[in-house]
């Protein structure tokens, strides 16, 4: 499949800065006409998923999974569900363990290698009469999409038509590096602070293995899963978890259209991300590589107020036959 070098997407100069592609349709982007039905489902290991349903008794549906401390309300899940709903497809956004507002049972949550959770959520979405599904993973959301989809354990359903992988951190060691660096401190603080107030709101639950001495003195991911997210999951240090729940070893195994979407001057993602060499002589995986668009940005104006992410996504599955 091509690696596409020369992408559609061209913002206007002054939307060109990584950090306001990234940061802006975070923080101003309104996203209106979008209503969930929540459905909790049980995973096999004693857990709970919440699934939010976008609804319009379509024939067609497409399954998201959001970021790292996202939630199925962000707006980059918002506006893939509204662009879905008008090109005729239902959607279900599925907010990974603890992410939907309620703490999980587990002391385990979510990490970069959820791929468990990908398969449960697929294959309840699966067991309903739909003729046709696709799989949408934004950036952690894309690396555990692009896992799943190349790991041999997950009998996949006939259904899955097409996947696309948005900002995708595919090879997670680089990236967890990457996001420590001076320039990218600011969402370094903004994930540990977070993950650090759920590890401090389940402690009570689990306090051995998830103790709270020290913790607002963590600086880093190496420090955070160490102490946490490799324990917990049973990984032996945060190396071995970065290096094992990577997808970009996967990749050639994968066996049905898949587009992964990154943008070149994307603050989080390293050269390790644009795997061109396997794309070049893959015949299912396509690597679309614009030279702006930040991490989950693409800011600029589609038909109906889209981005361009979802304008491209929604040309992608028309082109590989799952838009009928």
């Amino acid at each position: 499949m091509p690696c596409i070098e020369k992408s559609s997407f061209h913002p206007p100069f002054f939307l060109r800065n990584p950090h306001l592609q990234t940061l802006f349709p975070q923080k101003a982007r309104k996203v209106k006409g979008v209503t969930y039905t929540r459905h909790r489902i049980d995973t096999p290991d004693g857990d709970f998923l919440d699934l939010d349903w976008s609804k319009r008794n379509r024939s067609r549906c497409a399954i998201l999974f959001h970021g790292l401390e996202g939630h199925t309300f962000r707006p980059y899940m918002l506006g893939m569900v509204r662009a879905l709903n008008r090109a005729g497809w239902d959607a279900v956004s599925v907010n990974l363990r603890g992410c939907s507002g309620e703490p999980n049972l587990l002391a385990r949550a979510y990490h970069q290698g959820s791929s468990d959770d990908v398969a449960t959520a697929v294959s309840h979405v699966a067991d309903s009469a739909y003729t046709a599904l696709i799989i949408i993973g934004f950036s952690l959301g894309g690396n555990i999409v692009l896992k799943y989809l190349g790991e041999p354990q997950w009998k996949k359903p006939d259904t899955l038509k097409v996947a696309v992988a948005v900002s995708a951190p595919c090879d997670v060691p680089s990236c967890a590096e990457n996001i420590q660096r001076k320039e990218n401190r600011r969402y370094l603080r903004y994930f540990l602070t977070m993950l650090s107030e759920k590890v401090i709101a389940k402690h009570h639950r689990f306090p051995e293995q998830l103790p709270v001495e020290g913790l607002r003195d963590i600086s880093s991911f190496t420090e955070f899963d160490n102490r946490y997210t490799a324990p917990l999951n049973g990984f032996a240090d945060a190396r071995d978890y970065w290096e094992r729940t990577s997808s970009l070893p996967l990749l050639p195994a994968i066996t049905l259209p898949t587009l992964l979407l990154n943008a070149v001057d994307d603050p989080i993602l390293t050269p390790q991300c644009f795997p061109r060499a396997i794309a070049g002589s893959h015949p299912f995986l396509t690597l679309e590589a614009p030279r702006y668009g930040g991490h989950v940005g693409f800011l600029g104006q589609g038909a109906h107020g889209n981005y361009w992410h979802e304008e491209r996504t929604l040309e992608f599955v028309q082109h590989f036959g799952a838009a009928s």
